[in-house]
């Protein structure tokens, strides 16, 4: 049990590589908090992981994470009910498809903040958490933040101008944070899935022409599933990459070296 006694805060969590991810974490011993935006399908991802548990291990924070005050609050109810922090995931984003001429200011801004503003905040004021848990005398203990960034962090994809330079954005910054927070023996990577089934890319995946092309330029010739991408995740959370920080994981199915 590789999160065995750990407490892990997953963003984004209610569908998707979010709640994989939660999953994921809570069958390897860890106690979840689920947050995201929509109450109803944090009970349904928190409801679905406590049934596979004799003790319920998943809760639930309904927050915002662009907005400053309800990170603020996620970040007093972690302190109150749990004390300490060990694991972070900051998996919460979104996309739309634009070209940059057209691109209004409003778009652009909701892009950045939900992909990297949200990473930025949530870091911020649950990053302390996990410094005031070392400094309480439980340093050897493993602490890990993962951000989830995208292949368009490597590989501008098309009409997705906003996305594409957030999800570097999130690349960059995990670096720096990296640096900022190994004093305190706290990791921070970030993965960076390619083309996943999940709920932001389900409606482009009915498209035949476009899974086809996913085919066809990637090297094992498919699309990914979010379970493979919680897999990563929980690698780079783990003790297993005790001695890896400050590094993006990509993991496209082969997508940029065809």
């Amino acid at each position: 049990m590789r999160f065995s006694q750990s407490i892990a805060v997953v963003t984004g969590a209610g569908s998707g590589i979010g709640k994989a991810t939660a999953m994921r974490l809570s069958d390897e011993g860890a106690k979840v908090l689920l947050v995201g935006r929509t109450k109803g399908k944090l009970e349904e991802a928190a409801a679905e992981i406590n049934a596979r548990h004799t003790i319920p291990v998943a809760d639930i924070f309904p927050a915002d994470v662009t907005v400053e005050e309800d990170v603020k609050n996620l970040a007093m109810y972690v302190k109150e009910q749990y004390r300490d922090l060990h694991i972070l995931i900051n998996n919460a984003g979104g996309s739309k498809s634009s070209k940059l001429l057209d691109t209004s200011e409003a778009d652009w801004d909701m892009i950045q903040h939900v992909n990297l503003k949200s990473v930025f905040l949530v870091s911020k004021y649950l990053g302390k958490v996990m410094e005031e848990g070392v400094g309480s005398g439980n340093k050897a203990i493993n602490r890990a933040i993962v951000n989830v960034a995208s292949l368009s962090g490597h590989q501008a994809g098309a009409f997705i101008p906003h996305y594409s330079s957030a999800k570097a954005g999130v690349i960059s910054l995990t670096k720096s944070l990296a640096l900022e927070l190994a004093a305190a023996g706290i990791r921070v990577n970030s993965v960076s899935p390619g083309f996943i089934e999940t709920p932001l890319t389900e409606d482009g995946l009915q498209n035949e022409k476009f899974v086809k092309s996913i085919q066809r330029n990637t090297a094992l010739e498919r699309v990914g599933k979010a379970e493979e991408i919680s897999n990563v995740i929980t690698f780079a959370a783990s003790p297993e990459a005790s001695y890896m920080t400050g590094t993006d994981l990509l993991v496209d199915g082969g997508w940029l070296i065809k």
